[in-house]
């Protein structure tokens, strides 16, 4: 089972850890990782296993289970079991998938409270997400009003947080689940939740920027029918006023 560093803190871009297995094939286990395994519609972080002279680029990273996968190319070497390692994460394509996925999480926070449209989809990467919605319309004007709004309260500057709540606790919040059909499966005992101070709270375990402000805009590059009422929109961020670097946190 590995540690999930990230649920706590997003910001952590160096880590230290056990080899706990290690699979011929280049796959790598610890004892506790920051390593974002591919899920949710986010994608894996890239970075590297540092053990002692020997540096490993991690080429993947997926969930197995309670473990997270570390993939590396055997060719490289592979590092000894039971052995201290560091982690360390490719901080900017983090931060950015960070500031990406705030920001959809603002433009879901903008749909549902001015249209009360659920998720039907979603996916993101560096350079642009989208996400469906129940929704008939979907016009020039309506996108304007959506990019509009989104971006004035990212500008706003509201706190972004998370915590963990047992899932009775979690499942009294009301429209907690913001997907047309609830995800969660039904062994897990405790939900991760995310705030948007004022606008959003729904169940969610990626990671996330501290303020909306660090998301810097959106905006919408396009837009698609995915049938009567499934609407797509697609977005790109807009720079930041500055960036978080390494350790700021």
């Amino acid at each position: 089972m590995t540690e999930l560093l990230y649920l706590d803190d997003s910001y952590l871009a160096a880590f230290d850890a056990i080899v706990t297995a290690v699979e011929p094939d280049g796959v790598v286990l610890l004892d506790r990782s920051a390593f974002y395994p591919t899920g949710g519609g986010q994608p894996h972080d890239l970075g590297a296993l540092v053990a002692g002279s020997q540096r490993l680029p991690v080429l993947n990273v997926t969930k197995r289970g309670a473990d997270t996968l570390h993939q590396i190319d055997p060719a490289c070497g592979l590092p000894q079991v039971g052995a201290p390692i560091r982690g360390e994460i490719d901080w900017e394509r983090r931060y950015t998938l960070m500031r990406m996925h705030s920001a959809l999480h603002v433009l879901c926070g903008v749909v549902f409270r001015e249209f009360g449209a659920l998720v039907t989809g979603g996916n993101m990467g560096v350079d642009k997400a989208r996400m469906d919605f129940e929704l008939e319309d979907l016009s020039a004007e309506r996108v304007a009003h959506i990019e509009a709004v989104a971006n004035a309260v990212i500008a706003s500057g509201r706190p972004i947080r998370w915590r963990s709540l047992p899932r009775d606790e979690a499942f009294q919040i009301p429209d907690l689940i913001r997907t047309k059909i609830n995800l969660l499966p039904a062994h897990i005992t405790e939900v991760r939740v995310v705030e948007i101070e004022g606008l959003d709270l729904q169940a969610d375990g990626g990671t996330h920027v501290h303020n909306t402000r660090e998301i810097g805009g959106l905006q919408v590059v396009g837009t698609r029918s995915k049938g009567r009422i499934n609407k797509r929109l697609e977005i790109a961020l807009t720079p930041a006023q500055g960036s978080v670097a390494e350790g700021d946190v």
